[in-house]
């Protein structure tokens, strides 16, 4: 017994140094990041600001590569198909868990991704002109119930967080409106500012114009009141259980090593709470969402479950 007990002791012990070394030895090569946006917008400004940090944690390059398009699924798509070593990693965003609901894609969003780090989320909210009659969000409520199915609200899809966060409020009050979908959020607010739309259910695109005082803001999904709008209270402080954080992170390949998932994140974690990164977050409105991954990934599985019963409940995809 003790000649079998010594014997594992000793294999472990010559186990570990090696297990270490190879631990140490990541990252020896630069790193892929994968930014499923157009270069220049805000979602790939952040993420560009997390990369320079993080090389210099890591002593490796992060090289930023953009794949724009197809709603931004291009990253976990070409996941599918690098190794998992963590040399290839990408940006996580709600488009990724939604799209294979609405589209018949190849991956899983749970099962074919390693979740690595939750970082950030979006502040949405709803806005309407400056001349617009309502003054708050319950103002606009009334007018609904009161008119079924005449207001028109914008978003920037079919499908989208914002369109799907205006649908929950709607299914929480009993309202019907009518929903305009355009091509991004830019587009959104012209046609408000245009009158086209009563209203928009989008994300923080708007804080210019409302600071400018041409769109007025209503209230905000976050389950807290946005930083630099502090007078804008949250849906859910109007009694209305609707919280819309639309977080964002860091994904890689299925099946990678702990320890490598470990290292990334660590390194990822410390880059987001660095002022640089803070700064852009501020001036973005958006809030510091920090999660590891197996809780990333655990509350990704549940709002997975919720995205599809409420697809099925708008008609978005068949029971």
């Amino acid at each position: 017994m003790n000649r079998i007990t010594r014997r594992a002791v000793l294999a472990t012990a010559s186990i570990l140094p090696w297990a270490a070394a190879a631990q140490a030895r990541f990252p020896d090569r630069p790193i892929r990041l994968i930014i499923p946006w157009a270069a220049g917008g805000p979602a790939d400004a952040g993420f560009r600001i997390l990369a320079e940090s993080v090389a210099r944690k890591l002593g490796q390059s992060i090289i930023v590569e953009n794949k724009s398009g197809a709603s931004g699924i291009l990253g976990a798509m070409a996941l599918q198909d690098a190794k998992p070593d963590g040399y290839v990693i990408s940006q996580m965003h709600m488009s990724v868990l939604r799209q294979p609901l609405l589209n018949k894609l190849t991956y899983h969003p749970i099962n074919d991704l390693t979740y690595i780090l939750q970082i950030t989320g979006f502040v949405m909210g709803v806005v309407v002109r400056a001349d617009a009659p309502w003054r708050t969000l319950p103002d606009l409520l009334a007018h609904a119930r009161a008119h079924p199915g005449k207001l028109n609200y914008g978003t920037l899809g079919i499908g989208s967080t914002q369109h799907l966060a205006m649908e929950r409020v709607a299914i929480a009050q009993g309202l019907s409106w009518t929903h305009a979908p355009y091509r991004g959020t830019a587009d959104t607010l012209r046609a408000l500012l245009g009158g086209e739309i009563d209203f928009a259910s989008e994300s923080s695109g708007w804080a210019p114009m409302v600071r400018a005082g041409q769109l007025r803001l209503l209230a905000v999904f976050t389950a807290n009141r946005a930083a630099r709008f502090p007078d804008a209270p949250t849906v859910r402080e109007l009694g209305i259980d609707v919280t819309v954080d639309s977080p964002g992170g860091l994904i890689g390949p299925r099946g990678m090593d702990p320890a490598v998932v470990r290292i990334l994140a660590d390194a990822f974690r410390a880059a987001a709470q660095e002022p640089e990164h803070l700064k852009f977050l501020e001036a973005m409105d958006q809030p510091l969402l920090l999660l590891d991954g197996p809780a990333y990934r655990d509350a990704m599985l549940r709002t997975l479950d919720e995205e599809r019963d409420l697809l099925r409940r708008l008609k978005l995809i068949p029971e």
